[in-house]
């Protein structure tokens, strides 16, 4: 979560038959689970393949803060069955000879905070920043963002304008830091302390715009029957990392594991799946700003 590539497909555009070789090698990349071992998830690799001790035998617990559409589709952990990061934590589960995945719902601060416990890793669009390795560790990256800009349809938007805009943030994301840090607009930044609020207040007129990584808006305004659009977006180099308890010593093991899921196409295969359907629109394609 921009506190949330250059979102571009693990920097290669998946098009025509690279995207069906890769959803050929998603189904058919080894042994895997019958469809509901992890919820609608058909997790790849070999089983049992690399061993840890997770903090409850059998289980792989994992942390995130919803909602967050395309990586965890449903709104509370006993309803999500998919999404990019939800399978993924399966195909780790899987790999760790693990049976079970179960997700816990943590607010976004106290996660980055470093204030939960009891969890093996969290799978939440965590910016990888030397501030949070402070109080967190990371896992090797798996995913790369920008900070995108969501406003009203019809909004228009361009490095000229957007300085004037009201525009809120996610409390505690690396979007916050970037609008008050770098972009600076004319207007004060309006701090939400989740995301619900802040699109809702986007709707209200309350505000002129959200900054928040490109991926998670571009979710939104997918999902808002075209009211909602992405006009542009700024460059940041950011990767989204796994984050860990501080001195977790499952970390190597993790770090491996995440590593074969990349090695072997299984995440770009994740991305095709899910987050394609769920943005409905290549993220290399949006304009990029300057700030």
């Amino acid at each position: 979560m921009s506190v949330r590539a250059r979102t571009k497909w693990w920097t290669s555009p998946l098009g025509g038959p690279v995207l069906a070789c890769l959803v050929l090698a998603f189904g058919f990349a080894g042994p895997a689970a019958a469809a509901g071992a992890y919820g609608n998830c058909q997790v790849s690799g070999q089983k049992g393949q690399y061993h840890l001790t997770p903090v409850v035998p059998g289980q792989l617990t994992v942390e995130v803060t919803l909602p967050a559409p395309g990586w965890y589709n449903g709104d509370t952990p006993a309803t999500i069955k998919d999404g990019f990061e939800y399978c993924m934590g399966a195909d780790i589960a899987w790999r760790a000879g693990l049976d079970k995945l179960v997700i816990v719902n943590v607010a976004w601060p106290q996660l980055i905070g470093g204030h939960t416990r009891n969890f093996d890793l969290a799978l939440a669009e965590a910016s990888i920043t030397e501030a949070r390795k402070k109080v967190v560790d990371f896992s090797t990256p798996y995913f790369s963002s920008d900070i995108g800009l969501l406003v009203k349809s019809g909004t228009k938007v361009d490095s000229a304008n957007a300085k004037n805009l009201r525009i809120g943030v996610h409390q505690g994301t690396t979007g916050a830091a970037f609008v008050t840090d770098v972009l600076k607009p004319t207007k004060e930044v309006k701090v939400y302390p989740n995301v619900p609020g802040m699109i809702a207040a986007l709707q209200a007129g309350e505000i002129d715009a959200v900054a928040d990584d490109t991926a998670y808006v571009l979710a939104y305004a997918a999902k808002s029957n075209g009211k909602l659009d992405v006009p542009g977006q700024y460059h940041t180099g950011e990767t989204y990392g796994a984050v860990y308890p501080k001195g977790s010593p499952n970390e190597a093991v993790f770090d491996r594991i995440i590593q074969s899921l990349s090695d072997d196409g299984t995440l770009k295969a994740l991305a095709i799946v899910y987050l394609a359907k769920a943005w409905g629109a290549d993220p290399t394609k949006v304009p990029y700003f300057t700030p």
